[in-house]
């Protein structure tokens, strides 16, 4: 399983616009530039983001985007799937789907617990947590002593 690089660069520029604080007013020009997302997929993100209830906008002077809640309120989850959609590893979990080994399929009933899965790990990892550079290992041994 793999990301899309549409939802790398959302959480990439997601944590970088928490980096920022919950008050900060950036634009998808000035987040393109800090993380290197290409501006018209910047773009594009922040739309999205903001559809999915992620980011607040504002127009006009002092506009911008914010983040819509606080970072240790939203989830990669909710990031990931505001730009692909929900969370599932096959179609056959999706109400519309074609496929050739629907009717004799025994692995089907059991696809939604691996998704449901999944997303719940996806779930517990907050923006917030995203943030936070990990402290290297040889840091964290003097810092305990």
């Amino acid at each position: 399983m793999r990301l899309s690089n549409m939802a790398d660069y959302a959480v990439v520029m997601m944590a970088a616009a928490a980096r920022h604080g919950p008050e900060a007013r950036l634009s998808a020009a000035c987040l393109s530039v800090e993380t290197g997302v290409p501006l018209p997929s910047a773009q594009k993100l922040m739309g999205r983001l903001a559809a999915a209830g992620l980011l607040g906008s504002t127009r006009g002077s002092g506009g911008g985007f914010v983040l819509a809640r606080a970072a240790d309120a939203i989830s990669l989850a909710d990031i990931v799937e505001a730009v692909e959609g929900p969370i599932a590893l096959t179609c056959c979990v999706e109400e519309k789907h074609d496929c050739a080994l629907e009717r004799t399929c025994q692995v089907r009933p059991h696809w939604g617990v691996v998704n449901e899965a999944v997303r719940d790990a996806f779930a517990r990892v907050s923006l917030a947590t995203l943030t936070n550079a990990p402290v290297p290992a040889a840091r964290a041994e003097v810092e305990i002593a």
